[in-house]
């Protein structure tokens, strides 16, 4: 198992040089402490998923972060060395602007919560509140900024959007307005944040881009606002870029530094210093990427992570070269073209870099531009100023770094949002390739063949004898020195094919290659120019099997805005990009199908379908071409449009054109389609039928072009609310099975296998989980027992269908699978709690009868009980819970007893489990010795007899 924490929205780094801990709270509702010298998770919580976990804000005073969550209504404190939970306060309702902690003399007593129209001052110690005092004009106002400075006074500042400001300063003592309202007119500013920031004694200043000028105004003395020229610094803004003001406060009781950043292009910093009512500029930073202020004792430094070379503007790197995406996606922020990156410390106050204090790293493996720079400082015995990074990249990499460019640790934070996953088979060894080799040419002749067997087995002696050398080698270490690392170079395929290349696509598009034994990550690779909530279909084109020829992937990605969709084709087991080009896709594509013929490479071809209904072919060489004219016949494809409550079936024609075969709607204003589910393709049936108690053979149902489709309705009130199930033929489009499962509602979890299909909904009526099974069968005789079409099924098949209560809501399902489908299925559910439940498919059978009979006793049939207990032997990862868990991956072993299993959410587990037992493998208290010195025993007493049988044989001779 290997947890992770998701992309983080605020992060502490203690500034301390024996610290060993970052505190962090992430965009996937998780507040988390991380060890700073392996970046491993010392504690974690992980809050809701929805909306309502989401953290808003975090600060941090010496143990303690206090965190708002849920829009500001969930206030929490926790003890940062063991993440236990200090207190906890419900606050009122209301929009969540910002939290700030407060000081009194030299004491930070309180925390400050502000909200659209109100204020809140609560206790740091116990969480109480103090006081909570109503925000004057609050319906016109936008309360944006707090700000105080251990002075006994807290000062709140509001716009009325280009009109105005609105300065408001309560005591921290008992909540009263201590001063009138000041109003300061500010008839060019739109809003606070970024544009406005509090330096020094509590003077606001805010950045102008239509008059080219800063405004100055201190909050205690001023109410009006002074305006100084960028001009006069000889400094200008980017066209059509918003400036951004950066400030610090390196303590809440004392006042905050004169000294600030501004932002004048996406790469281009200014370090200004107001003081003494005199503006001046103190150092330009042309090539910066990213700044942060950081503090040790009086010190305060600024760090500045600059491209090491020049900047260019955005060049779309050649993923898609030629594609119509390419025009749009030229990217208005910067790349470093070398990808190294150097990290400086500059004195605030003056503006000086501080000598011996560069970072050097580099991003080249992964192309990714940095995100976000933290900073921890620490004062050295010397008195200088030492310091460790945490830079995060845009596909969620995390890197702790020191100097003078040592990382530390990193941690593949994306993959905490696996979307896609497939398992590739291992390639075979040199031995092993050698060996299938023997058997490729003809035209060698025998003396040719006979040559190359010996090599072959001489190859192969050689490798044996250096197993056993490395077996005499390590056996006389410690078992901790001896090293088993697995990397690319050393992998190959073990016996029983249980080591598999696990490929995984993540939500910020970047692929990762993890060998599944270890978990160690192979490969990684980003798709720079995949945007945010675009979609991932990953196909495996070409296995390991087909040697020499490299095994392929190929990976679809849809873009959510615009539809549109490239492809791209790597190789699973190293990740590099594929010699072969994709085809261009210029419309947006609504299905893909993966058919078994293949290329004169062993390619399987990847039929593309997109929204005018024309078909691209990848590969499309004569020879695909050639075969998909004669197969095209018998290829036919079904579309969805849930929005239009329309499933359509196509068929293709010789041209590779479409025409439409069938069509039904399902009627929006009722029901909505939630999920269509088809049987996969790699699964295979063992038994055609079932055994009977009065031996006759109910024959199962194997229609492999079934579709299972859910449908909600869009009534929510809990008395007609409804679930629907289709089973549709997606060749004719015949309903073969309708049913409706009333007062029930979503979410739905399916399962489609062989001949049956289980789900999982809410029954709004007893509030409860329920599973409900449909098993299809032809009856005691068969319609065709040779070939199956679904042009020629005249009789529909019998439904069978019962339900189950389950105690439990789920998380994810899925049904194990094994190479051959000997061995009998179960459905694995992952439950809330983490855990995952290897459920029997026996325990889910229609055919449960009531009352027992002879009959189902000879048929093992378990009597029918509603209840389907969660027993805990059956969890198949003990305590090693996975949170957040989004699916299950099951793929087939080499041994038909073993499935393997993959379970990712925010965390990623990895498994086999063995739902008939081991059957094909000796136990692991197989009695070897006993067993070798019976059969010594055997042969020894086979000798003597033999022996003594030719002594009696020659003295009866003898007679």
């Amino acid at each position: 198992r290997q947890q992770y924490v998701g992309k983080l929205k605020f992060a502490s780094l203690e500034a301390s040089q024996g610290s060993k801990k970052l505190v962090v709270a992430t965009e996937k509702n998780v507040v988390a402490a991380l060890n700073s010298r392996s970046g491993e998770i010392l504690w974690r919580h992980v809050d809701k998923g929805t909306p309502e976990g989401a953290i808003d804000a975090m600060l941090i005073h010496g143990q303690d972060a206090i965190t708002v969550s849920n829009a500001g209504r969930i206030l929490r404190s926790w003890e940062t060395n063991i993440g236990g939970l200090n207190w906890e306060m419900s606050l009122d309702t209301g929009s969540f602007q910002v939290a700030s902690l407060v000081g009194l003399q030299d004491v930070v007593k309180y925390v400050a919560v502000l909200k659209k129209a109100a204020i809140s001052l609560h206790y740091l110690s116990n969480g109480h509140q103090k006081w909570v005092e109503h925000l004057p004009g609050s319906e016109s106002t936008q309360y944006q900024l707090l700000y105080s400075h251990g002075t006994g006074v807290i000062h709140v500042l509001g716009i009325v959007p280009q009109s105005h400001l609105n300065v408001l300063t309560f005591s921290v003592e008992d909540g009263e307005i201590t001063e009138q309202v000041i109003r300061v007119a500010a008839p060019w500013l739109k809003s606070l944040n970024g544009v406005c920031s509090v330096v020094g004694e509590a003077v606001l200043v805010c950045v102008d881009v239509d008059t080219h000028s800063l405004y100055v105004c201190s909050l205690e003395t001023e109410q009006e606002m002074k305006q100084i020229l960028l001009q006069s610094l000889e400094l200008e803004f980017a066209d059509g870029f918003q400036p951004r003001i950066l400030a610090t406060q390196p303590n809440v009781i004392s006042a905050s530094r004169t000294q600030f950043f501004l932002q004048l292009s996406p790469s281009h910093f200014s370090l200004l210093q107001y003081k003494h009512g005199l503006l001046s500029h103190l150092r330009d930073f042309q090539q910066a990427a990213l700044v942060s202020f950081a503090t040790t004792g009086e010190k305060t430094v600024a760090a500045v992570l600059t491209c090491r070379s020049e900047l260019k503007p955005g060049s779309s790197d050649s993923l898609h070269a030629g594609s119509t995406l390419e025009a749009s996606r030229k990217q208005e922020s910067l790349t470093c073209s070398n990808q190294t990156y150097n990290i400086n410390l500059y004195l605030v106050e003056t503006g000086q870099r501080l000598l011996d204090t560069t970072i050097t790293f580099n991003l080249e493996q992964s192309g990714a531009k940095p995100q976000q720079l933290y900073i921890q400082v620490f004062l050295k015995k010397d008195d200088s100023v030492g310091y460790r990074a945490l830079v995060q990249t845009e596909d969620h990499m995390l890197m702790f770094l020191q100097q003078p460019g040592k990382v530390v640790w990193s941690r593949e934070e994306s993959l905490a949002e696996v979307v896609s996953l497939e398992m590739v088979d291992l390639p075979l060894t040199g031995a092993q390739a050698e060996l299938e080799g023997e058997f490729g040419k003809k035209a060698d002749g025998l003396l040719g063949m006979f040559l190359k067997r010996l090599s072959s087995q001489l190859i192969l002696l050689q490798a044996w004898t250096a197993h056993l050398w490395k077996m005499f080698y390590d056996a006389r270490k410690p078992r901790s020195q001896i090293k088993n690392e697995i990397n690319i170079d050393n992998l190959a395929r073990d016996e029983f094919n249980l080591q598999k290349m696990m490929v995984m696509v993540t939500a910020s598009g970047k692929l990762f290659g993890i060998e599944s034994s270890s978990g160690t990550i192979l490969w990684k690779q980003y798709l720079r120019n995949v945007k945010l909530g675009s979609s991932f279909k990953l196909m495996v084109q070409r296995t390991t099997a087909h040697f020499p020829h490299p095994p392929q992937c190929t990976l679809l990605v849809k873009d959510k805005e615009t539809k549109m969709s490239f492809l791209y084709v790597f190789n699973p087991i190293f990740g590099k990009r594929s010699q072969v080009a994709p085809p261009v896709l210029k419309r947006p594509i609504l299905q893909t199908l993966l058919l078994p013929i293949m290329d004169q490479d062993y390619a399987k071809v990847l039929l593309l379908i997109d929204d005018e209904y024309k078909v691209t072919a990848f590969p499309a060489t004569k020879n695909v071409l050639r075969q998909l004219e004669e197969i095209a016949h018998s290829i036919f494809f079904y579309l969805v449009d849930a929005e239009q409550g329309k499933l359509s079936g196509f068929r293709l024609k010789k041209d590779l054109t479409t025409e439409e075969s069938w069509e039904v709607i399902i009627p929006t204003e009722v029901q909505r389609i939630v999920t269509v589910k088809g049987k996969r393709s790699n699964e295979h049936v063992h038994s055609q039928g079932r055994v009977m108690g009065d031996r006759s053979v109910l024959y199962k149902s194997l229609n492999p072009n079934l579709l299972a489709v859910v449908t909600e309705s869009t009534d929510t009130h809990h008395e007609r609310t409804f679930i629907g199930i289709y089973l549709i033929d997606g060749v004719t489009g015949r309903i073969i099975h309708s049913s409706v499962q009333k007062k029930a509602k979503g979410p739905v979890h399916i399962v489609h296998s062989e001949n049956w299909v289980v789900y999982q909904y809410w029954n709004t009526k007893a509030r409860r989980n329920e599973f409900t099974v449909l098993e299809l069968y032809e009856g005691t005789e068969q319609y065709n027992a040779t070939a199956f079409s679904s042009l020629d099924r005249p009789i529909l098949p019998q439904v069978l269908q019962q339900s189950y209560i389950f105690p439990s809501a789920i998380s994810a399902m899925e049904a194990t699978i094994t190479e051959r489908g000997i061995t009998s299925r179960h459905l694995l559910i992952g439950l809330p709690s983490g855990a995952i439940l290897s459920l029997p498919k026996a325990l889910l059978d229609p055919r449960r009868p009531e009352i027992p009979t002879e009959q189902s006793r000879e048929e093992n049939l378990i009597p029918y009980s509603p209840d389907v207990q969660i027993h805990a032997e059956r969890f198949i990862n003990y305590n090693q819970t996975i949170s957040r868990m989004r699916g299950i991956y099951t793929a087939p072993s080499g041994l038909e007893s073993t499935c393997l299993v993959v379970a990712y959410g925010l965390d990623i587990y990895q498994t086999r489990v063995y739902p008939s037992k081991q059957f094909d493998v000796l136990k692991d208290d197989y009695d070897y010795v006993l067993i070798s010195s019976v059969l010594f025993g055997l042969v020894f007493a086979t000798m003597i007899t033999k022996r003594l049988a030719q002594v009696k044989l020659l003295n009866r001779a003898w007679r």
